[in-house]
């Protein structure tokens, strides 16, 4: 019997060949919010490694909603160009098909890369961060300008223009991110969010932004177009948002016609306590896939064929999501396919490197 880790699934009207993601992982790597050569071999080179669905990393959709200074963007017309350039080279590559995750950092926005230590950029470099409430990430961090309701309009219409960028640029399917404590999750947290308009205070209050983002992108993208959001479970802080929230934001985006969740966690609150294992994520996906009735994507620590194969063909998830091990093996999905006596289609330079995954080979679009 075929795996179901290898069998195809249909997204709205785009068919992943197989159900293995290279999650979106940030690179720090663009110049004013442009995609470099490495974009171009980072994404590249997972192309080649017979995944069924890559999703660029976070990519702001306002200059302000990114990261650090060395994110890319979607908010111009070099930004896209340039994406256009890597899209263009993954389909040349493979059968493999390539989302972007559209975002804003809020509150965690105006940072240093990691590798000069994550903390909030100074100088040049540092810019005005925003959120739902005037409450830093951090006692050391930019405080964060309060949103006004002019601001949540022009950051909707930004998602928005980001949306159809996306679709130009030739992405197959498009991410929205609301998680790991960037700024819709921040709406959607009552650590966060302490405002007592119509975007705080209740839950229906809290979840508005992130529905009205949705249906904004929905609206602005080809209606057989599938788009897809990417969630906190849970903040893993005391009072804070959680799995029963998420449940419900998870239905009510179903009903909006959101066609996939990919669950994570965490993010928001440095108070957070984690308690980290093997898939220890996969049961919040389990629970949203069961309660909300919507397809689901499950992540962290997920790093073994059959381990991945178990929580498909459990029920537990719909697609699997990995970041870190992508990174140490780009060829995951190939030893993959030998661990569960399946064959993929190589690009046809490979196609002879191991007989027992020869397939039709892919023949490289020029």
């Amino acid at each position: 019997m075929a795996s179901r880790l290898f069998t195809p699934i249909d997204i709205r009207g785009l068919t992943v060949p197989n159900r293995i993601v290279v999650a979106p992982m940030c690179q720090y790597q663009a110049h004013d919010g442009v995609p470099s050569d490495w974009h171009m071999v980072h994404l590249g080179q997972f192309a080649l490694g017979g995944v069924g669905l890559i999703i660029a990393e976070a990519t702001g959709v306002l200059p302000e909603g990114r990261i650090t200074p060395g994110c890319p963007g979607l908010w111009n017309d070099a930004q896209e160009e340039a994406f256009a350039k890597v899209v263009d080279f993954v389909h040349r590559q493979s059968p493999a098909k390539i989302g972007i995750q559209l975002a804003h950092a809020g509150r965690k926005a105006s940072t240093l890369p990691p590798w000069q230590g994550s903390g909030p950029a100074q100088g040049d470099e540092a810019w005005e961060t925003v959120g739902p409430s005037a409450l830093p990430y951090l006692d050391t961090w930019h405080t964060p300008r309060a949103m006004d309701e002019s601001a949540i309009a022009a950051l909707i219409a930004a998602f928005a223009d980001s949306a159809r960028r996306a679709v130009r640029a030739g992405f197959d399917l498009i991410q929205i991110h609301a998680a790991h404590g960037y700024l819709l999750h921040q709406f959607m947290s009552p650590l966060s969010n302490q405002r007592t308009d119509r975007y705080g205070g209740s839950l229906e209050n809290r979840l508005r932004l992130t529905l009205e983002v949705f249906r904004a992108v929905r609206a602005a993208v080809p209606d057989d177009y599938p788009v897809i959001l990417r969630l906190s479970a849970t903040d893993w802080v005391e009072g804070g948002w959680h799995a029963d929230e998420a449940v419900a934001l998870s239905t009510a985006l179903r009903d909006a016609g959101c066609d996939m969740i990919d669950v994570s966690s965490g993010g928001l609150d440095n108070r957070q306590k984690i308690v980290t294992g093997p898939g220890y994520q996969v049961g919040f996906s389990a629970k949203i896939r069961t309660e909300s009735a919507i397809p689901t994507m499950a992540v962290g620590q997920i790093t073994e064929a059959v381990q991945a194969e178990t929580i498909l063909a459990s029920g537990q998830a719909d697609m699997i999501s990995i970041a870190r091990g992508m990174l140490w093996d780009p060829h995951w999905a190939w030893r993959a396919a030998l661990a569960l006596g399946e064959q993929i289609v190589l690009p046809a330079p490979y196609a002879r490197s191991n007989p027992a995954l020869r397939n039709t080979p892919f023949i490289t679009r020029k």
